[in-house]
């Protein structure tokens, strides 16, 4: 951090300005559109992943869930690092903080910090007990496979249907080239067939409880980020002075980024007893900017968004924010979904770019707001 100093030496006091009192009517209506975009963004997804007369392809949900990954990305390095790095490294902190690059490292600590977490949860087998989660010989899954691979009859008749049946059940699962769960989200849940039944099984026997604690740790680090954000775009827009322009932008800015949370939601495997979760994880994001703007509307004539303290807190909250997205999109949405998902591996080179176009899609969008937001 750059400490510039006037004449006599003295590190030069935070310019402290008269927040922008003007177009009242506007920044009270950005209340309500925000709300609005926010929930297309975070919520939609999962009410179409659930509906059984909406049938929207699969597709549509692959490029949303990529494209997704993309805006958190790029809202980590742009949206949050970038003006953290800005407010910690103003000059006017330099009798509050010592010459260090403060934004970085808080980002740095934040995502050993998330490293450590999602370490002691993938080791923390919850409600296990310390038994194994092997399944026994007679689950619905190794008697579905049994029966496919071993006949009981010698009947050529019988052993033609078995094994019409047995192609169908594989092409119902295999023939998709977009990689995914078998009944993901192009499905309804507990459709007229027995894949839903099937799913029912995988939520209570295949899924173990470590695995859907991992998920729900990577889902609720991605929530925390997001909402840690928004709670500051929220009171930067209530005293801003280019109000239009930047409530514009932050239009796009909260919906893209709501779609890269309401993807995720939308294609986790929730188990029955938590179906009712992510549109509470939906919602509490949909609400975070516009509560944040009617309290910085209700405050704004003596919130100074200038002074040091405010400085201090943007710049420290956005650091930890951007860390929490960065290890998120980093790890999680990247790593994961590219490196160690075994149907994306399987997909072939062509779905893989195709992915990998979709996340710089959405990269390239929110860094391009940047420019402005």
């Amino acid at each position: 951090m750059l400490q510039l100093r006037d004449e006599d030496g003295a590190v030069p006091a935070c310019p402290v300005h008269d927040n922008d009192t003007s177009s009242t009517g506007l920044r009270i209506a950005s209340i309500f559109v925000i709300l609005v975009g926010s929930g297309l963004g975070a919520i939609a997804p999962v009410i179409l992943a659930r509906s059984r007369s909406l049938r929207v392809p699969k597709l549509a949900f692959f490029i949303a869930k990529y494209f997704g990954s993309g805006v958190i990305i790029a809202t980590a390095w742009m949206h949050l690092l970038s003006p953290a790095s800005e407010a910690l490294g103003n000059e006017c902190l330099g009798n509050i903080l010592p010459e260090y690059d403060w934004a970085m490292g808080i980002g740095l600590m934040t995502v050993m910090v998330m490293f450590l977490v999602e370490l002691v949860v993938s080791n923390y087998n919850l409600g296990s007990g310390g038994h194994s989660h092997d399944h026994p010989k007679d689950s619905d899954d190794e008697i579905i496979s049994d029966i496919r691979l071993t006949p009981v009859t010698d009947d050529p008749e019988a052993l033609k249907s078995t094994q019409k049946v047995s192609s169908r059940s594989e092409g119902r699962f295999s023939d998709s080239r977009i990689p995914g769960i078998p009944d993901d989200v192009s499905y309804p849940p507990g459709g007229q067939d027995h894949l839903g039944h099937q799913r029912e099984h995988v939520d209570g026997m295949e899924q173990s409880a470590a695995e859907f604690a991992a998920q729900m740790t990577a889902i609720f680090i991605l929530e925390f980020g997001v909402i840690f954000h928004s709670v500051f775009i929220g009171l930067t827009l209530a005293v801003a002075e280019d109000f239009v322009i930047l409530f514009i932008v932050l239009v796009f800015h909260q919906t893209f980024e709501g779609l890269g949370l309401g993807s995720r939601l939308a294609t986790i495997d929730w188990p029955a007893s938590k179906r009712w979760m992510p549109y509470i994880l939906g919602g509490m994001y949909s609400i975070t900017t516009p509560i944040a703007v009617a309290i910085g509307l209700g405050v704004r004539e003596s919130l100074q968004t200038e002074a040091a303290t405010m400085l201090l807190v943007n710049g420290v909250f956005d650091a930890i924010s951007g860390g929490i997205l960065m290890y998120t999109g980093l790890v999680e949405l990247l790593a994961h979904e590219f490196m160690f998902n075994p149907e994306m591996r399987k997909a072939g080179f062509k779905m893989q770019f195709f992915a990998y176009l979709c996340v710089c899609a959405g990269v390239a969008l929110m860094a391009l707001l940047a420019k402005w937001a």
